[in-house]
């Protein structure tokens, strides 16, 4: 059997050549990866010295040769190609080692240039992972380190890979090539005349792995799965560890993304997001779980029953105990004490996920969050830039004559971060770091408003005193009339309507604080 290997990450394959060698396989090997392996004292053929043919250009032909090709391609079950391989003395290939320049790793760094990119386009590597993958029957073609422990089990065992495990293989190689393909022609679609990049190249290629199979999409009658980015971004929900209860379903997933976005917005104290049908219908901070549960629970106990629950930080026994009074579908923490999974060990159902929280960080990878969100319509896509902006006091412009206090201002923040999550038109009431009624997804903002109220009453809250936030401009008065007459004395809004000048002035007679906050969140 003869393996060729050709890597340019070199993570685990001096392990792997000394375990093939030791198996009885002839190596074969190019460039750094037989250096290597030669000064390991492994008994290495050059391909050049295979082919007869030098490398040239710079090492960019070295494999692009028929006793390269020949090797791999031909199909030993079909007489005429072996004859072919003997009257031309082309010995077959078993088993390519093969892993590609970086292109991705090479485009991500700051500076990189045109010139950069394009030297980092493998050719040879990626003709040879195509024509082992095609003749997977006959060859097994490993793309990447952590296949290597499977494979040399195989072997070490059976002295040849299942036609299983080379299929997989092969897959996963063809996976891997539209990987790349796809990278390279985001990257170059994306440049300008000018030499500068678009986000948005000319030809929007998706690289997303599935994760899992679901047992219905958002109704039964449809099928699902979820599907993670190549690269996934640290903190997100798709790096969750599930550590109890049932599989998830569809929906469950596209509610725990909306709990968890909102909730690692949070980072000054513990924080806690109810979530129901992808709208926040509870939001609090306090001083530990228990707190900003109970208090995020107030706000709409009946909107939280077979809701999402979503904290900042380690979910402990005593809101455990809480919590575990009412029927929740997925639980997520950043950390789980022994005592908390302890009580929810009866309620099996309960889907647990833990999710480390972001790094944090200047750009949104770190932040855990998507640099662009996308949404399907008819035969087309819309792909736009995240809505990942972060409102701080010094964005404030207050309008009014009245001027917030501290207090004050600190309700409407978070006001503010809340409505960023809720659905459009979107009216939040908040007070003391909890959300005291949601208005969400309604035609007419006045509606948001009433309903956002009619909520609180139900919850026996008042909202005298509270802190309103509008995730889009009042076009006219009778908006803010309607939050005022509920009780509210401050109102975050973004400005930019033509009647601003109205409502600024509709504040001032009604005796409250507003401030324009110059940015919008529709949510759709």
């Amino acid at each position: 059997m003869n393996a060729l290997i050709s890597v340019s990450d070199k993570t685990g394959i001096l392990e792997f050549a000394r375990a093939l060698h030791a198996l009885g396989i002839q190596l074969l090997s190019t460039g750094g990866t037989a250096k290597l392996l030669v000064e390991a004292g492994l008994p290495v053929t050059e391909v050049a010295d295979h082919t007869g043919f030098p490398e040239m250009l710079d090492g960019r032909v070295k494999t692009l040769h028929p006793k390269v090709h020949g090797g791999l391609l031909a199909r030993r079950d079909v007489p005429e190609h072996m004859a072919a391989l003997q009257e031309h003395g082309i010995a077959t290939i078993d088993l390519l080692v093969v892993n590609l320049y970086p292109f991705e790793a090479t485009v991500a760094k700051p500076g990189c240039t045109l010139e950069d990119a394009i030297e980092n386009i493998d050719i040879g590597g990626p003709a040879m992972v195509r024509s082992a993958a095609k003749n997977w029957k006959d060859v097994g073609v490993l793309t990447d380190a952590s296949q290597y422990a499977q494979v040399l089990a195989e072997l070490t065992a059976d002295g040849k890979l299942t036609d299983a495990t080379k299929f997989s293989l092969s897959v996963a190689a063809f996976n891997r090539i539209s990987q790349y393909d796809g990278a390279i022609s985001d990257y170059l679609s994306s440049i300008q005349p000018d030499g500068s990049h678009s986000l948005f190249s000319g030809q929007a290629n998706g690289r997303f792995i599935k994760v899992q199979d679901l047992r219905y999409g958002e109704n039964s009658h449809q099928q699902a799965a979820l599907y993670r980015d190549l690269y996934p971004a640290p903190g997100s929900l798709v790096t969750a560890t599930q550590l109890q209860g049932k599989e998830l379903s569809y929906n469950n997933i596209a509610d725990a993304d909306a709990a968890w976005e909102c909730v690692k917005s949070f980072t000054e104290a513990a924080a806690c997001v109810i979530v129901k049908h992808a709208n926040p219908c509870g939001v609090a901070v306090g001083s530990d779980a228990l707190e900003a549960y109970a208090k995020a629970f107030q706000t709409d106990p009946t909107s939280a029953f077979g809701g999402i629950i979503a904290l900042n930080c380690t979910l402990d026994e005593r809101a455990a105990l809480q919590i575990s009074k009412q029927f929740v579908e997925v639980l997520m923490a950043p950390a789980f004490t022994p005592e908390a999974l302890e009580v929810f060990k009866t309620k099996v159902n309960v889907r647990i996920l833990q999710i480390d929280l972001p790094p944090g960080g200047a750009t949104p990878w770190a932040q855990g969050r998507n640099l662009v969100d996308i949404k399907r319509v008819g035969s087309g896509l819309l792909m736009q830039t995240a809505d990942n902006h972060r409102l701080v006091l010094a964005d404030l412009k207050i309008v009014s004559k009245l001027r917030p206090t501290p207090a004050q201002l600190q309700d409407l923040l978070f006001a503010w971060t809340v409505a960023k999550y809720v659905k459009s038109n979107a009216i939040v009431f908040c007070k003391d770091g909890m959300t005291m009624g949601v208005g969400a997804g309604q035609m007419s903002r006045l509606d948001s408003a009433r309903i956002a109220s009619i909520k609180a009453g139900h919850a026996s809250l008042s909202l005298t005193g509270t802190a309103v936030a509008s995730d889009a401009f009042f076009p006219f008065r009778d908006g803010l009339d309607v939050v005022v007459d509920a009780g509210a004395t401050s109102v975050i809004q973004p400005g930019g309507s033509m009647r601003d000048e109205e409502v600024i002035a509709a504040a001032d007679e009604r005796g409250v604080v507003m401030v324009l906050s110059g940015v919008r969140h529709f949510r759709h």
